[in-house]
């Protein structure tokens, strides 16, 4: 685990994402500011952070017992058990994980808790997503290029506009992966409930927050050039490599898992 990094100081006069997921998952790791927010977006937002939490859940383990061992987790949030290292170590205690976020109170809370099994490795990279380069530099430290790696982004894509060229950051960190990687993805959906997703959109707008629901057809273009494994791009409940199938619940969380060629 990585130790030492110098602690920026946390702004608690404006809300945060990763704050505010925090405070949508029921968590204490927020301020005013965040809870502010979180109450007046539609109770769908509370909703969509819980299944994009099983989900990774789901996924973390599915690929965990496909032989992945292997993790970069970009947009790592405030550290909710299970943890995805605590999910992929219970399959393979071997694995190395790699967290990566630019919150200052996620660093904090990633000293202290994302702690591995002795078998494998958990780190931690303080970086922005903006910056691709930086943060693949930094996990090789820790990870093996050379052998497959599970890249996931999960309620992240949403807060990137399409100014910030999200495509092409989802581009760079895929090309740096060996073929037969798996990119794992989530994403607010504009076309399942429009006007509750506008009414949140607007909610984290007025915090200083911009968020930017993306269709179907839009969340397929974060994929293009891999295989999208079995069942495909789905709302985030209906994502599940089980023999049951999942209940049906509504989403507005669109998810996906792909191979790297």
């Amino acid at each position: 685990m990585t130790t030492g990094i110098p602690q920026p100081p946390i702004d608690t006069s404006r809300p945060q994402s990763a704050r505010v997921y925090d405070a949508l998952l029921g968590g204490k790791d927020n301020y005013p500011v965040d809870q502010a927010v979180a109450e007046q977006l539609p109770s769908e937002a509370r909703t969509g952070a819980v299944q994009n939490r099983a989900f990774m859940n789901r996924a973390t383990a599915w690929l965990a017992g496909e032989g992945v061992d292997q993790f970069l987790d970009i947009g790592t949030g405030i550290p909710t058990a299970p943890n995805l290292h605590q999910i992929a170590q219970e399959i393979n205690p071997a694995s190395r994980v790699v967290y990566c976020d630019n919150d200052p109170i996620v660093l904090r809370h990633a000293e202290a808790l994302l702690v591995s099994r002795p078998e494998g490795a958990t780190d931690y990279v303080p970086a922005d997503v903006r910056e691709p380069g930086t943060i693949i530099e930094a996990a090789r430290k820790v990870l093996d290029f050379d052998r497959p790696v599970a890249l996931s982004l999960l309620g992240l894509l949403h807060f990137l506009p399409d100014d910030e060229d999200p495509y092409g950051i989802v581009r760079t960190l895929a090309a740096a992966l060996h073929p037969g990687s798996y990119v794992v993805l989530s994403q607010g959906a504009s076309d399942v409930n429009p006007e509750r997703g506008e009414q949140g959109a607007d909610e984290y707008r007025k915090g200083g927050i911009r968020l930017a629901l993306r269709s179907r057809a839009e969340f397929s273009r974060f994929f293009e050039g891999m295989e999208v494994v079995e069942p495909g791009l789905v709302t985030a409940p209906e994502w599940f490599r089980a023999t049951a199938a999942p209940r049906p619940e509504e989403s507005g969380l669109y998810v996906g898992v792909a191979r790297t060629a």
